[in-house]
């Protein structure tokens, strides 16, 4: 049975790639990979990590079936925001961009969707956000890793907003750094593309005078 291994940080410094398909047999556990993993690479019995199998941290005995995806899972940083959340307070641009930089980043490049007073049309007073949350957070997280897989970008960070919305304020704030300005451009316009195509967060506008309110978007592609 074929496995997809997942590699983050040291794990994947180390290994020279992001993701690698392993031939395991059947029946064959998480410590059978571990023993596989080692011998085929004996700097990872320096490194400390976890396993994840199929986004769920897993013990070295939970069997592996064919197509399963495991990830290993080095030391975490606590001192860092999460690349994705929702939050229900204003967005401070400034503070993701503090922590988006290093001094080996020479772009920096934030987007910030705005809440507008109109929409085809018609005159809009506020907007409002609700999102399937256990569904968003997995899938953003497996965009983002696409993302910096296709891109040469450093840190990434998103916040959506959820709840009222006023015109004029931040429903949602996309920060990326990067050595260089194409890159970092490029995977901002691809995570709100996809954000707008595949994420599953809901918007409703509430019109101006008496016209009512009315969800509005598409189906997910």
């Amino acid at each position: 049975m074929k496995i997809k291994v997942l590699f983050f940080a040291s794990v994947r410094e180390l290994f020279g790639v992001s993701t690698l398909e392993v031939e395991l047999p059947e029946g064959a556990c998480l410590v059978d990979l571990d023993r596989k993993l080692k011998a085929d690479n004996e700097g990872l019995l320096e490194i400390p990590f976890v396993f994840a199998k199929n986004r769920a941290y897993a013990t070295a005995e939970e069997p592996l079936s064919d197509g399963d995806e495991v990830a290993l899972v080095p030391a975490i940083s606590g001192g860092e925001p999460p690349a994705f959340a929702f939050t229900a307070e204003a967005i401070d641009p400034r503070a993701l961009e503090a922590f988006a930089r290093s001094d080996r980043d020479g772009a920096l490049v934030t987007f910030i969707g705005v809440t507008r007073d109109h929409h085809e049309g018609k005159a809009v007073s506020t907007l409002a956000y609700e999102a399937y949350e256990d569904m968003v957070l997995p899938l953003m997280e497996r965009l983002l890793f696409e993302v910096r897989e296709k891109f040469e970008i450093g840190r990434v960070y998103v916040r959506h907003r959820l709840g009222e919305v006023r015109i004029g304020e931040a429903s949602i704030v996309v920060v990326v750094a990067s050595p260089h300005r194409g890159p970092a451009f490029d995977a901002v316009r691809e995570i709100m593309d996809r954000i707008k195509k595949e994420i599953p967060i809901f918007k409703k506008e509430t019109l101006a005078g008496d016209q009512g309110s009315q969800w509005v978007g598409k189906l997910p592609q």
